[in-house]
């Protein structure tokens, strides 16, 4: 009765107290071990299952600008803290000189963007956003609690200048590394718009006439052919020289060049003198390709740059009309004067020489379209090296019954990668190294068959409907299998001894 009065529940049963012995003490029940740890493995069982299901980020998560850095040179870039907002204006009207200039130059979209993104990071600039065109690059730099500024600079003008796009290369890389500041960049840009190029002008038409003359003599177009191509070459620079002075347009400009070569292989043609007329025409308007444009075109669509993509498309196949239609009204004059103009389409029959001379003229002739690009010196060698690596790539393709589609294509692949590695060593961008290393890989002469066959032979409209499919999937399989090496190349780049201008293992700061 006294147990049932001292109990707070009245139900007899004594109150709990720690470290309590007696028997009536409630004790944990060995039952109820097992449900906890049931518990904890249901928890973590369910949190796995919902790892699985569930992305590491939602979808439709913005991506950070400095994202777009990944894979390229400057992936890590040195960034500035404190005390850039009082010059933020500044940094963004140096920032967009230097794209305009690399797009005069002739850098991809790509190239641009990630530069851009590079240095105002470096340069301290966050909430930046950037968008390109095929004529125009804007930046729009909105902090928070401060007025937005947006500013856009168009591109009036394009010029050949390797050299100069790689000395913004190493620029650049000197920004983002914190070797040089804003002021001493803005001064060295200046420098490098203000110096000449490397060659002068007559040194560069001689190098293209004397290219046309090794590609006539490595199809097989004799001796004679050769020095046809080279004399008609020589008359093609002046011609545009002059016609750039008379603010001609380009379009018309490449089709009086290439209507000048054609007429003059078309003339000897017609007082029998014992040449190849379509190794001719191949040898005097294969400079004419608009190669580096189309390598861009392709490089920008790929990595989703649609609009610039598509206005440098627009362009080259206006280029590839100028082209054609020069041949097709020197080949409707031929015929008025006498000549056989279906012989501009016919297969080289001459035989080609050893293979020996052949890599000796390919090594020579890569040096020639470096200096006609406005190549570095420093360069013309491993470019031309790298061109002899990638037409011995074709040749040993070829001889394995790949086909005439696919070699060119996987020979480009192989350029493309050597030439990432080798040009980021030597402080250039990929483009600088690749371009004139594929020009042998270009199909010189199928296109302008095709197209003489669509427009002047009637009998033949389907062959050329065919023929021109082909040609152009071997050109944008070149383009196209040069952006692919340069993107196998990326992990590689990476590496210490192939960078050679950046450390990538973490972000610096200073």
């Amino acid at each position: 009765m006294n147990a049932e009065k001292d109990s707070p529940t009245g139900s007899g049963v004594p109150r709990d107290r720690p470290g309590s012995d007696r028997p009536g003490e409630a004790r944990p029940s060995s039952k109820q071990i097992p449900t906890v740890q049931q518990s904890r493995e249901n928890f973590a069982a369910r949190r796995s299952l919902k790892r699985l299901v569930r992305s590491e980020s939602p979808p439709t998560a913005p991506m950070s600008i400095v994202d777009r850095l990944a894979g390229s040179p400057y992936a890590n870039p040195t960034i500035q803290v404190g005390g850039v907002d009082n010059s933020a204006r500044k940094t963004i009207d140096f920032t967009l000189l230097l794209a305009e200039t690399m797009f005069r130059f002739g850098a991809g979209a790509l190239e641009v963007e990630t530069t851009m993104i590079a240095v105002t990071a470096a340069l301290g600039l966050r909430n930046i956003e950037v968008d390109i065109t095929n004529q125009s690059v804007s930046i729009n730099y909105a902090p928070k609690n401060a007025t937005p500024i947006t500013l856009l600079r168009v591109v009036r003008s394009w010029t050949n200048n390797y050299a100069g796009l790689a000395r913004v290369h190493q620029l650049v890389t000197e920004i983002v590394s914190a070797k040089v500041d804003r002021e001493e960049a803005q001064h060295r840009l200046r420098v490098i718009l203000r110096d000449p190029k490397p060659y002068p002008r007559w040194m560069v038409t001689v190098a293209s006439g004397i290219f046309a003359a090794c590609v006539v003599a490595v199809i097989g177009g004799g001796l004679i052919g050769a020095l046809i191509a080279l004399g008609s070459t020589l008359l093609v620079g002046v011609l545009s020289r002059t016609l750039a002075r008379w603010r001609v347009p380009d379009f018309f400009v490449t089709s009086m060049s290439s209507f000048l070569v054609t007429a003059i292989a078309l003339t000897f043609v017609r007082f029998e003198v014992p040449i190849q007329p379509g190794a001719v025409v191949t040898g005097g308007i294969l400079l004419l390709l608009p190669s580096g444009r189309l390598v861009s075109a392709v490089q920008d669509a790929i990595n989703g740059f649609p609009v610039t993509a598509a206005g440098r498309f627009l362009s080259v196949f206006l280029t590839f009309g100028a082209i054609v239609s020069g041949i097709a009204v020197a080949s409707a004059f031929g015929v008025l004067l006498g000549a056989e103009a279906k012989l501009v389409t016919e297969a080289v029959t001459a035989t080609p020489p050893p293979l020996y001379i052949v890599l000796i003229l390919i090594l020579f002739a890569t040096v020639l379209i470096g200096i006609a690009e406005q190549t570095l010196p420093r360069l013309l060698l491993p470019t031309a090296l790298v061109g002899l690596a990638g037409y011995l790539v074709f040749y040993g393709v070829s001889h394995l019954g790949v086909g005439n589609r696919l070699a060119p294509a996987v020979a480009a692949a192989a350029v493309g990668i050597v030439a990432r590695l080798l040009a980021l060593r030597l402080g250039a961008p990929q483009l600088v190294v690749a371009v004139p290393s594929i020009l042998f890989l270009l199909a010189g002469l199928s296109i302008f068959r095709a197209m003489f066959a669509l427009t002047i032979s009637d009998d033949s409209a389907l062959d050329g409907v065919i023929d021109l499919f082909n040609a152009l999937v071997v050109i944008m399989g070149v383009a196209a299998g040069v952006v692919l090496g340069d993107n196998l190349a990326r992990p590689l780049s990476k590496l210490g001894k192939w960078s050679g201008v950046l450390d990538t293992r973490r972000n610096r700061r200073r």
